[in-house]
């Protein structure tokens, strides 16, 4: 579910469940602290209803209350992000991780480009880690990470990138081979191309190196005739 669209892993995010709880509890923020130690994530991450509240001895001895605690996003991600926080702390990089509406853990602070590294390779790691880690279920949208909004001028990178080899492709009459690509940077190069009549794509070889190849529509697998691509520019 790597490759879904904004508002694809948007709406997938929604359906998915998020940790609840039901305690007995002398305050809210009692029931906050109870259930925030028990998930490991911060009290502001969770939300509390207060189902039944009642005086126990005419009021001598206090209320008990009846709440429902539940985290405000799926835990994956909650415990995901405070990952990358402490993986950030022990490396005593100057950065922030948050998460935004569409669940993306970003990077933000003065070492941002340490971070990203060459080609996003560190950044791709980390994500690589952290699904390794948490991801437990592979139906479940994959956490994704950004830095300094790196994967927007990396789509638009890759989207010139596409443009650019469909030109040659057609003008040549020859297939061109991609690096390889993760495959939210696949699907970025296959939408970009998909309105183009005289040209076809397709994914191949096997992770973590599968690329993308690019060919003049028509042209039959045995007949391509295959040139690699340097990678584009960040």
């Amino acid at each position: 579910m790597d490759s879904l669209s904004g508002r694809e892993r948007a709406a997938a995010i929604e359906a998915m469940p998020v940790e609840t709880i039901i305690l007995d509890a002398p305050s809210v923020d009692q029931a906050k602290a109870t259930a925030a130690a028990l998930w490991n994530v911060s009290e502001d991450d969770l939300a509390v209803t207060v189902l039944d509240e009642e005086k126990r001895f005419f009021g001598l001895l206090g209320k008990k209350m009846k709440l429902r605690v539940e985290t405000k996003t799926p835990l994956m991600y909650l415990q995901a992000r405070d990952f990358a926080r402490s993986i950030l702390r022990q490396s005593e990089l100057d950065l922030d991780a948050t998460l935004d509406e569409e669940c993306t853990i970003n990077l933000d602070g003065e070492d941002s480009a340490i971070v990203i590294g060459r080609h996003g390779e560190t950044l791709k790691a980390l994500e690589f880690l952290t699904n390794l880690i948490y991801r437990a279920d592979q139906g479940m949208p994959k956490i994704r990470f950004d830095c300094g909004g790196y994967r927007v001028r990396r789509e638009e990178s890759l989207v010139r990138l596409a443009e650019s080899v469909a030109r040659e492709v057609v003008h040549k009459r020859s297939a061109i081979t991609l690096e390889p690509m993760s495959s939210w940077e696949r699907r970025i190069i296959h939408m970009a191309l998909q309105g183009n009549s005289e040209i076809s794509t397709s994914s191949e070889g096997e992770e973590p190196n599968r690329k993308i190849v690019v060919y003049p529509s028509g042209t039959s697998n045995r007949r391509r005739n295959f040139r690699k691509r340097r990678r584009p520019r960040e």
